[in-house]
């Protein structure tokens, strides 16, 4: 199993307390797929420097590290691109932590 890192940009336009049930929903979804989630880490609502979308100009990001088989990463975008809760999504790969001396 390798880690994973998912920055996830959630589309939670007009329901600022959609925040955590999108993220449980992502969680549900890694775990549907057999990954291992590790770490969530919520962050702030940030506006686009790019606004493609007059309804999107601004999202709410969360990191999503996880553990899972290198097939898993190919399911999961495929499923959050269908989904209405994420906007965008960038999987990369994540480094194992290293022990503090």
């Amino acid at each position: 199993m390798k880690r994973y890192e998912g920055l996830f940009i959630l589309n939670t336009a007009g329901k600022e307390e959609g925040v955590k049930d999108a993220l449980d929903k992502v969680e549900a979804e890694i775990v549907a797929a057999g990954g291992k989630v590790e770490t969530v880490q919520k962050m702030e609502r940030k506006s686009f420097a790019r606004i493609a979308d007059k309804k999107h100009i601004s999202g709410f990001y969360a990191n999503v590290i996880f553990n899972g088989t290198p097939a898993i990463i190919a399911q999961l975008r495929a499923k959050f691109g269908l989904s209405d809760d994420v906007f965008r999504v960038i999987f990369t790969n994540s480094p194992e932590p290293k022990p503090a001396k």
